[in-house]
C-alpha cells in the first residue's frame, strides 16, 4: 500500500476539511439547533475549535515521529565515513525545505522532536491524543534539556502521569496556555534539579547584560538580563511609578508612562533613594509579610520614595541556614536561599503570621466576618492564587483586586472561599458580560463559566512540602 494509504489518508483529512468549512459557513445538511440557529452555529464552531486543535497537536505529534523516522533512515543510507555533524546538516536542511522553515526552526524542531520520540514517552502520547499541543511539548522538552533521563521522567510524570493524584479543580496542563505550564514546569525544575539552584545562580548572575535589538518603525528593543530580585523590583517599581501617575488629566496609558519612567530612568543621573522590598518567609511555622502600598500621596517621580513590592516565599528552615531549599519569588517562580535571606533581612519591615500545612506547603485558611477584605486576607489572596484566577491570565497579584464570588448583599460572606482576586481586565469582565466565577475554596481558586455555559478550571498554585533539614544539620 505504501504511498496509496498515505495518499488515501490525507484526502480523507481534505474531505473532512471541506465539511467542517461547510459547517462553520452555516451550510451543513442539519443546523446544529433547530431551536435557535444563531446560538446553536455559535456554540458549533466552539465545538469546531475544539476538535481542530486536538487535531493539530496529533499531527503535530505525527510530525514528530515523522521527522526523527527520516533522521534516522538518512543516517543508516549516508555513506561511509560521512562525518556525523555533516548528516545532522543534511537532515535539517531536508526537514526545512519540505516544511518550508529556515535552518534555526528546522533544528529546534528536529530537537524537540528527538527529545519526545526518546526521553519523553509521556509527553508524546498527550500530543498524540490531543490534550497538549506543540507549544506545551517544546515547554516539557525545553525544561527536560538539561535534566538527567531520570528527571526527565519525573518531570513529565508529575504533570501527565494519571497516577500521581491532583487538585479535582484544578486544570491539566493542556487546559492552560503553554507558557503558563512552562512556567509550572520551570518551578519543578529549579526545585528538583540536581544541581542546587544556588549554584546554577552563582553562574548565571556572570552572564548579566544589556541587549538592543532595532525594530520597525523607529523604534527598538532595550532588554536587561538580570537577578530575578532586581528585575522584579524594578519591574514592580515601573508599575507603581506608573499607577501613582494615572489621574483624569493623564492621556497616557499604563503602559505608555511605564516605558516614559523606564527611559527617564537610565537616561537622567537622579534616579532618587533604593527602594524598599518587601518578604514573605512561610511554612513551616512562621512566615514574614512586608508588602505595602504604592506610596499614596507621594509625588510620582523617579526620586520619590515609591516603594517596589516583592512578595517572596521562604520556608523558615531555608531562613535559618539549615536547607538550600529555594523560595518563592512572586511573578517570577523559585529563587536561591540566599537572595531570598538577603530579601528578608534588608527589606522586611514586619512579620505577619500565617499557618501553613506541613504536609503539602499551603497555607491555611484566614476568615473575617465583617465585609471589609483585610491586609492579611489580600495577602493570603496572593499566597492561594499567585495570579489573576481566570483561565490563562499571568496578571501578576500586586496588581489584582479581592472580589466577593457571591456579592455580600446577596448573602456571600467575606471568607477566602468565597473571594477571588481577578485582575481588572477580568474584574470588568466579570461584572459587565456573562462570565462569572465558580466557587473557590481555602486553597482553590475560583474556575470560570463562560455565557455559553462552558466551565474553565482556574490553574492552581503547585504546592510542595518544606524540605526539613537533616537530623545532623538541626541544632
Amino acid at each position: 500500500m505504501g504511498r496509496e494509504a498515505v495518499a488515501g489518508a490525507f484526502a480523507d483529512i481534505r474531505a473532512a476539511l471541506a465539511v467542517l468549512n461547510a459547517e462553520v459557513d452555516g451550510c451543513g445538511s442539519e443546523p446544529f439547533s433547530a431551536a435557535d440557529p444563531l446560538a446553536g452555529l455559535a456554540d458549533g464552531s466552539l465545538d469546531i475549535l475544539a476538535g481542530a486543535a486536538a487535531v493539530e497537536a496529533g499531527v503535530a505529534g505525527l510530525k514528530a515521529r515523522a521527522a526523527m523516522k527520516y533522521a534516522g533512515t538518512a543516517h543508516a543510507l549516508a555513506p561511509p565515513g560521512m562525518p556525523v555533524q555533516a548528516q545532522e546538516m543534511a537532515v535539517a536542511a531536508e526537514i526545512g525545505c519540505v516544511l518550508a522553515i529556515g535552518p534555526r526552526a528546522a533544528s529546534t524542531f528536529l530537537s524537540v522532536s528527538h527529545a519526545l520520540t526518546t526521553t519523553l514517552p509521556l509527553t508524546l502520547a498527550a500530543l498524540q491524543a490531543g490534550t497538549i499541543s506543540w507549544q506545551h511539548a517544546r515547554g516539557m522538552a525545553d525544561e527536560a534539556a538539561t535534566l538527567d533521563p531520570a528527571g526527565a521522567a519525573a518531570l513529565e510524570a508529575h504533570f501527565l502521569d494519571p497516577d500521581i493524584p491532583r487538585p479535582a479543580g484544578a486544570a491539566t496542563i493542556g487546559e492552560m496556555p503553554a507558557y503558563r505550564f512552562k512556567a509550572k514546569a520551570r518551578t519543578w525544575r529549579e526545585r528538583h534539579h540536581p544541581e542546587s539552584l544556588e549554584k546554577r545562580h552563582a553562574k548565571a548572575v556572570a552572564d548579566r547584560r544589556v541587549e538592543y535589538s532595532p525594530d520597525q518603525d523607529g523604534m527598538a528593543w532595550l532588554s536587561a538580563y538580570l537577578p530575578a530580585h532586581q528585575a522584579m523590583s524594578g519591574w514592580n517599581r515601573l508599575n507603581a511609578l506608573a499607577r501613582a501617575a494615572q489621574g483624569p488629566h493623564e492621556p497616557r496609558t499604563l503602559t505608555q508612562i511605564r516605558a516614559d519612567h523606564f527611559a527617564e530612568a537610565i537616561l537622567t543621573s537622579g534616579t532618587g533613594h533604593t527602594d524598599s522590598t518587601h518578604g514573605r518567609a512561610d511554612s513551616p511555622s512562621v512566615p514574614a509579610d512586608t508588602s505595602a502600598g504604592a506610596g499614596a500621596g507621594t509625588d510620582p517621580t523617579l526620586s520619590s520614595r515609591i516603594r517596589a513590592q516583592v512578595l517572596v516565599t521562604v520556608p523558615v528552615v531555608t531562613l535559618m541556614s539549615l536547607t538550600d531549599e529555594p523560595a518563592m519569588l512572586d511573578g517570577y517562580g523559585p529563587i536561591p536561599s540566599s537572595m531570598a535571606r538577603d530579601l528578608v533581612a534588608n527589606g522586611a519591615a514586619s512579620f505577619h503570621r500565617v499557618l501553613v500545612d506541613p504536609r503539602d506547603g499551603a497555607p491555611l485558611e484566614i476568615g473575617r466576618t465583617s465585609y471589609r477584605v483585610t491586609k492579611a486576607m489580600r495577602n493570603w489572596l496572593r499566597l492561594r492564587d499567585g495570579t489573576c484566577p481566570f483561565p490563562g491570565c499571568s496578571n501578576p497579584s500586586l496588581d489584582n483586586e479581592a472580589d466577593h464570588l457571591l456579592a455580600w448583599h446577596h448573602g456571600g460572606t467575606t471568607g477566602i472561599s468565597n473571594l477571588g482576586q481577578p485582575c481588572p481586565k477580568h474584574h470588568k469582565l466579570r461584572h459587565t458580560t456573562g462570565w462569572t466565577p465558580t466557587p473557590a475554596t481555602k486553597n482553590q481558586p475560583p474556575g470560570w463559566t463562560s455565557p455559553t455555559g462552558r466551565h474553565y478550571k482556574s490553574e492552581h498554585q503547585d504546592w510542595e512540602p518544606p524540605h526539613w533539614p537533616s537530623l545532623s544539620c538541626r541544632p
